[in-house]
């Protein structure tokens, strides 16, 4: 199911936009901003991985052996 969500942004940004769509980067102004979410979440991501391996580095974290240390 889709939902429908209205934006406001200064006319610059909007005229970027649609200069994306009409050079075909993009299929549609939807199109673009769903690809600019996605890549937010990927980049969420690679950030919440990095802060991960900052705590293993530092030993805030608990290696698990086998999934018995779940428990």
């Amino acid at each position: 199911m889709r939902t429908t969500l209205n934006i406001s942004m200064p006319a610059a940004l909007k005229k970027n936009v649609d200069l994306a769509v009409k050079n075909g980067n993009y299929a549609s102004v939807s199109e673009f901003f769903r690809d600019a979410v996605r890549a937010w979440e990927n980049n969420k991501l690679v950030m919440d991985l990095k802060e991960s391996q900052r705590d293993a580095r530092m030993g805030k974290v608990k290696l698990l052996r086998s999934l018995k240390d779940l428990r």
